[in-house]
C-alpha cells in the first residue's frame, strides 16, 4: 500500500515539475515574435553591440540615441548600409531597441546585426528585416525571431536611421508623407554631396565622367607630285608607256 501512495505522490510531482517546465518553455518565446530584452548585469545589450559594428559613437539607452545623434550624426527614414536603425519602445519594451543594417536587400528588405532581440544576450548577424508600413516609409518594420524561425509578427516602430556622417553631409530621403515625393514615386537618396535621382533601395552608383579625350587638328595632306617622266625609258618600256598615258 505504501508503494501505491509512494508512485501516486510521484506521479503528480512529475506532472507538476513538466507542467511549470512547459510554461517556462513557452515563456521564453514571446508571442509577438521578438523584443529588446530587459538590461540584466553581464548580458550583452543591443546599444554597446551597434556602437561597436556601425561605428556610432553613441551611449545610454536605445530609445534615447535618436535625440543623441541630432547635431552629432546625419539621420534620416530610409536605410543605407551602416547605419543604425533605431526603434522606439513599442508594447512590453521601455528602452527602444538599435540594430546596424549589413545590406539593403530591396525597397522593402534589409540585413541587420543586432543583439539582445531572439534571446538574452544573443548575437544576430545578418538577419532580416522588413518594411511593414502602408506607404513604404520604413516607419514600421517587423524583425527576425530566431525561435520561431521567421519574421516576428509584430510591427515595431521606426524612429528613423543614424547614419555615420556628418549633420548635412548626406543629401538624406525623407518619408514620402514628411512633404516630398508621393507614394510609389521615384525618392531622392542621401548621396555624398550630391544628390542623385534613383529607385528607393538601390544604391546609386557614382561615376566620375572621363575627361573628353583632345583630338589634335587634322594637317593637310601634302600633295605628292609625279615624278618627271623618263622619256628614254618610255621609249624601250611598252608598259610604261601605257602607265604613262594613263596619268
Amino acid at each position: 500500500m505504501r508503494g501505491f501512495y509512494l508512485s501516486a505522490i510521484t506521479g503528480v510531482a512529475l506532472t507538476i515539475a513538466a507542467q511549470g517546465s512547459a510554461r517556462t518553455a513557452i515563456a521564453l518565446i514571446d508571442p509577438t515574435g521578438g523584443a529588446p530584452r530587459a538590461t540584466t548585469p553581464g548580458v550583452l545589450q543591443c546599444v554597446p553591440f551597434a556602437r561597436d559594428t556601425s561605428g556610432i559613437r553613441l551611449y545610454g539607452d536605445a530609445h534615447t540615441w535618436w535625440r543623441q545623434a541630432a547635431g552629432k550624426y546625419a539621420r534620416g527614414q530610409a536605410p543605407r548600409s551602416g547605419a543604425v536603425m533605431a526603434l522606439s519602445p513599442h508594447g512590453g519594451s521601455r528602452l527602444g531597441h538599435v540594430a546596424t543594417v549589413s545590406r539593403i536587400i530591396d525597397s522593402r528588405t534589409i540585413l541587420i546585426s543586432h543583439a539582445n532581440w531572439s534571446g538574452p544576450g544573443k548575437i544576430e548577424r545578418n538577419v532580416k528585416a522588413t518594411d511593414v508600413s502602408p506607404d513604404n516609409d520604413w516607419s514600421q518594420v517587423r524583425v527576425w525571431y530566431a525561435p520561431i524561425a521567421s519574421l516576428g509578427g509584430g510591427h515595431w516602430p521606426v524612429t528613423g536611421f543614424i547614419y555615420n556622417a556628418r549633420p548635412g553631409a548626406l543629401a538624406l530621403v525623407e518619408r514620402p508623407n514628411d512633404r516630398t515625393a508621393k507614394a510609389g514615386s521615384t525618392l531622392t537618396r542621401f548621396v555624398p554631396a550630391k544628390t542623385v535621382k534613383v529607385r528607393f533601395g538601390q544604391e546609386p552608383e557614382l561615376v566620375a565622367p572621363l575627361p573628353a579625350k583632345a583630338i589634335p587638328p587634322r594637317r593637310p595632306s601634302a600633295k605628292v607630285s609625279a615624278p618627271p617622266l623618263n622619256r628614254w625609258a618610255l621609249r624601250h618600256d611598252p608598259i610604261g608607256r601605257i602607265i604613262a598615258s594613263a596619268r
